[in-house]
């Protein structure tokens, strides 16, 4: 088949020719190895490289992609998927179709792995995860697992990452088909309209409304932009996204691009996110292959191409006009606002711009429809939201749950709880951009969706979800984000740029137990003013963070400013150790941790910085090299 010229018609046949190809791999043993970022740190490509010399020493056919015949000898079947959430847990490796998971696999594993459950169909205990005394050989049957309800992320864990074959075999690109053939522009606005679908990295403005606005506006050029930037501390949804499943993404833009009115896409992706970008292009090259990205796609006068950019880590380029003008090559800096990007984006046309998350839901709510969307979530919030889930609590990872679904559910349920008989205090959502919640039964039986975070000061914002437990200082938590933001304000404006910084000024003396009453009053002025005249929306949301807990941990503030002492900041507190000896510098510790406490090059030994540690534990349930021991108390 050329697929250079694939019509509809051999784009029809294609598929079906995947999906019988899939059925067949599907019996045939498979060796599914995670293939995510922090499963790479911890030797996931030695584990495939030690899987493929042993296979090859038994003269064992292994192969990569769908089978699409019968072969004779027996084979198998080898794949790299993206991150499949547990990441503590990693490196992951899946034995299809027995549909066995097997947790922390080292290269030395492998031999075992191959001939007692590949060959000989044997469970391996040590492998399989534990709790409570209880095995969990399959993951589905896993709590972490089995609470989610995962469609963004279903293809992250399951399938190759690079294998467009196996994405079109699994319905890939059929949404688009159906909204080139079936849909006008209009017809797509509506349903996206109609699907409540809300961004999903930030306030949750409805995605449909912003499309249809694009739509609408006159003009020869227009372009899609996707914001793959997602600089918050401890998030990393878009990035697995990416990682795992780009072709969703491409998908959603090509709609979207039909949807406006668009021939051209922008993907702008943060260069900290390497094999990110590294699987997006190759997903692109992969689909102007086969005719789906280019001029006159399947025979329809519909051409639509889409380019990568990468960021310098930048976070205000996570705000739209900053990111567009990075794209242009200019300093990444926010303008005023109006007129929208949807009227004067990039280069100073009508742009779409969405999250990463937002354009993967648009392929499934096209293909499945409104109906199938609306089953999901919470009537003004529906449909699924992915999180980060770090800090004080026993399972962290990534992890998918309806929209409100509550903060005790994902904390307690899927998240395990806090760890070390330790007791919750709160979470921190939505990072920098986030607020606060607290221990109570309110909080904790909170929805996670748009309109319930906004009551108490909270917002989704990307998704990060920091659990802190109770030897967490509050004041401490709020000096952190600030120090954040105030480094990463880009200083176009006053209130950011200035007031930024006062408020670090006066965290920093409350935590030196040199603070006063009047700097309490202070801090709660100057947030106040930032929110209301700040430039744009990461400056206005830059002290929620302060507002929150000077709103439910207030007595820690006075402890510090009355007081002149905090009896958890004073609390002797052992902190992990790493042995410069072990330490293989693989930095998946430094990316683990949400405090961001932890030193060192790659390649070379770490360090743990006490003043910033905060005892989660994260660093230590990470290292692949058992280099950290763990702290204890006396």
């Amino acid at each position: 088949m050329n697929l250079e010229k694939m019509t509809r018609e051999s784009f029809r046949a294609f598929r079906e020719s995947a999906q019988s190809a899939l059925k067949q791999s599907e019996q045939i043993p498979s060796v599914l190895i995670c293939a995510g970022t922090g499963c790479i740190a911890g030797g996931a490509m030695k584990i495939h490289d030690n899987f493929k010399a042993l296979c090859e020493e038994r003269g064992l056919p292994v192969y990569v992609g769908l089978k699409h015949h019968d072969e004779a000898e027996k084979s198998l079947h080898m794949k790299m998927s993206g991150c499949h959430g547990f990441c503590e847990m990693g490196p992951l490796v899946h034995i299809e179709p027995m549909g066995i998971m097997y947790i922390h696999v080292k290269p030395e594993d492998c031999a075992e792995i191959l001939e007692k459950t590949v060959l000989g169909g044997e469970v391996i205990d040590r492998l399989v995860y534990h709790l409570n005394g209880v095995a969990y050989p399959r993951q589905e049957d896993i709590p972490f697992y089995k609470l989610q309800h995962r469609t963004v992320l279903e293809n992250c864990g399951t399938s190759d990452a690079e294998d467009i074959e196996e994405y079109i075999a699994k319905g890939g690109y059929s949404g688009f088909e159906k909204a080139l053939f079936e849909m006008t522009d209009e017809e797509i606005c509506k349903t996206i309209i109609d699907s409540g679908l809300r961004g999903r990295g930030g306030g949750g403005f409805p995605a449909g409304r912003k499309w249809d606005g694009a739509r609408k506006q006159k003009a020869e050029k227009k372009y899609i932009v996707c914001n793959g930037d997602e600089g918050d501390p401890g998030a990393f949804m878009d990035r697995s996204i990416m990682e795992g499943n780009p072709h969703s993404v491409l998908e959603g833009m090509m709609i979207a691009g039909l949807a406006a009115g668009s021939d051209e896409g922008y993907i702008y992706v943060r260069a900290e996110y390497p094999l990110a970008v590294k699987r997006l292009r190759t997903a692109i090259a992969k689909a102007e292959e086969c005719g789906l990205l280019g001029d006159n796609i399947l025979g329809s006068n519909f051409s639509f191409r889409i380019r990568v950019n990468t960021g310098a880590g930048a976070f205000v380029c996570g705000e739209g006009s900053a990111l567009t003008a990075s794209i242009e090559g200019n300093r990444g800096m926010p303008r005023v606002k109006p007129p929208r990007t949807i009227e004067h984006g990039l280069w100073a046309q009508p742009t779409v711009l969405n999250n990463v998350e937002t354009f993967a839901n648009v392929p499934l709510i096209v293909r499945k429809g409104v109906e199938w969307y609306h089953n999901i979530g919470t009537e003004a919030s529906p449909g699924t939201k992915a999180f980060a889930l770090t800090g004080n609590v026993v399972n962290t990872g990534l992890i998918e749950v309806p929209m409100g679904t509550t903060i005790r559910k994902v904390v307690f349920d899927i998240g395990g709880g806090i760890p070390n008989g330790k007791k919750f205090k709160a979470v921190q959502i939505g990072g920098p951009s986030g607020g606060a919640t607290t221990s109570s039964d309110e909080h904790l039986d909170l929805p996670l969706d748009f309109d319930s975070l906004k009551k108490i000061g909270a917002m989704i914002g990307s998704g990060g979800l920091v659990v802190m437990d109770e030897d967490t200082c509050m004041v401490e938590t709020a000096r952190f984000f600030m120090e954040f933001t105030q480094k990463e304000s880009c200083g176009k404006c006053v209130p950011c740029r200035e007031g930024t910084k006062r408020m670090l000024e006066i965290l920093n003396r409350i935590l030196d137990n040199k603070g006063t009453l009047e700097d309490l009053a202070l801090l709660e002025e100057l947030a106040d003013t930032i929110t209301s005249t700040a430039l744009c929306g990461l400056g206005q949301s830059a002290c929620k963070p302060v507002q929150s807990t000077l709103k439910y941990f207030r007595n820690e503030y006075l402890a510090h400013v009355v007081d002149h002492h905090c009896p958890i900041c004073n609390k002797e507190k052992p902190h992990p150790t790493i042995d410069p000896e072990k330490c293989k510098g693989c930095t998946k510790c430094a990316r683990n941790c949400p405090m961001s406490a932890i030193n060192g090059a790659p390649k070379q030994a770490h360090t743990i910085d006490p003043e910033k540690c905060i005892n989660c534990g994260a660093c230590v349930d990470s290292c692949p090299f058992g280099a950290i021991s763990a702290a204890k108390e006396g």
